[in-house]
């Protein structure tokens, strides 16, 4: 950060106890520390946890995971299940926190998981995704963008299901149902 988000006025660095050196606004006589967006990514399985739902969105030839921004007010859980629903249709019915990474493009510290999806439905795709489609753990690692963080979370994940055999995964209540 350059400028003051309040006021505009270039920033200094200042030293801020504890902290080290921070952006400091004179203006506002307040220090501003750096600000990001938070987002989630997930790799939603079936109940059986042997397929993965990926998506092609912005007209890209590309597969990823379904992802979304963290809104004001939302926690990551929330943001998962809201951002699932919203893509394609589906209840998140379990979920598992995976790990986060930062992703310097969009300046996001995007917050994984593992979804555990009510059902293999796809008829509710919304506008936003251009496909979806469920694939085997094999197929999805072929087919997801190499070099990508969604590939960098998938990877992880396949490790993990072939290492668990089973993913311990936190149900929520969606719907009214668990």
């Amino acid at each position: 950060m350059k400028y003051c988000l309040e006021c505009g006025t270039a920033l200094v660095m200042k030293e801020s106890d504890g902290e080290g050196q921070v952006p400091y606004c004179n203006a506002c006589e307040t220090f501003r520390f750096p600000i990001f967006s938070t987002a989630i990514s997930t790799a939603v399985l079936n109940r059986d946890m042997n397929k993965i739902l990926l998506i092609q969105q912005y007209n890209r030839p590309d597969y990823i995971l379904l992802a979304g921004y963290v809104n004001k007010g939302e926690d990551a859980e929330t943001t998962l299940i809201r951002e699932v629903k919203e893509e394609v249709g589906i209840d998140i019915v379990a979920y598992e926190y995976m790990r986060s990474l930062y992703f310097a493009p969009s300046n996001t510290l995007m917050l994984n998981f593992i979804g555990v999806a009510d059902s293999e439905d796809l008829s509710q795709v919304s506008a936003e995704v251009d496909h979806a489609e469920w694939f085997t753990l094999e197929e999805a690692a072929r087919v997801i963008k190499k070099n990508s963080l969604a590939e960098t979370f998938l990877l992880a994940i396949i490790e993990k299901l072939h290492a668990d055999h089973q993913v311990q995964v936190n149900p929520v209540s969606v719907g009214g149902r668990v």
